[in-house]
């Protein structure tokens, strides 16, 4: 049975190094057998900004004409969905948060509308995993990000249970993540974990 993974490299600068860390991780998961994995760098399609008109609330859609129409349906689709963005200003990159606040189609659907996000039979079925990165370090440094996150995961149905983060400070210039003693080990370990956690999921 394929394992699908939908990841975003959120950071505005293209191969920085919250996006490194993604590909590490996407770089063990493809050695699992069945794995479908996809990377969307948000750099490259258009989410605008929430206009907080809650149309969503009564179209079940957002009135925007950008790409996060079939950006919805690819988290819906998939098993594990990977957010990866870096710390700017003490929390997740402007492109990232776009993401999030959009995904209050999402909350219209499950709360105002009342209607499925995914499947029932998927319910309790799916993985989150946040990735990050940040150039100072503070061991706080993440904590504003940790809120958004699990909302954003929430509204797409994944129990907070099964959210894995990731979190690497002190890593500022684009690069030194290579530099780093444990990060590399660390995306590739957890990359092969979230696998096999999946494969238990969907009973194989």
């Amino acid at each position: 049975m394929t394992i699908r993974v939908l990841a975003f490299a959120c950071s505005p600068r293209r191969h920085g190094n919250s996006e490194t860390l993604l590909d590490y991780m996407l770089e063990s998961m493809a050695e699992e057998d069945g794995t479908d994995i996809e990377k969307l760098a948000l750099t490259e399609i258009t989410i605008n900004p929430c206009r907080g008109c809650n149309a969503c609330e009564k179209l079940n859609r957002c009135v925007q004409n950008d790409d996060l129409n079939f950006v919805l349906e690819k988290i819906i689709e998939a098993d594990i969905v990977i957010l990866a963005a870096p710390i700017y200003c003490m929390g997740i990159c402007a492109q990232a948060k776009a993401l999030v606040d959009r995904a209050q189609v999402f909350r219209s659907r499950k709360y105002v509308l009342h209607l499925p996000v995914v499947p029932p039979e998927r319910k309790g079925k799916r993985i989150g995993i946040f990735i990050s990165t940040a150039g100072q370090d503070w061991d706080y440094v993440f904590d504003a990000a940790i809120p958004p996150i699990k909302c954003f995961f929430h509204v797409s149905d994944i129990k907070e249970k099964d959210i894995e983060y990731l979190m690497i400070n002190n890593v500022d210039h684009k690069g030194e993540i290579q530099k780093h003693p444990t990060a590399k080990d660390d995306a590739e370990t957890l990359g092969k974990k979230v696998i096999a956690r999946m494969r238990e999921m969907k009973g194989e």
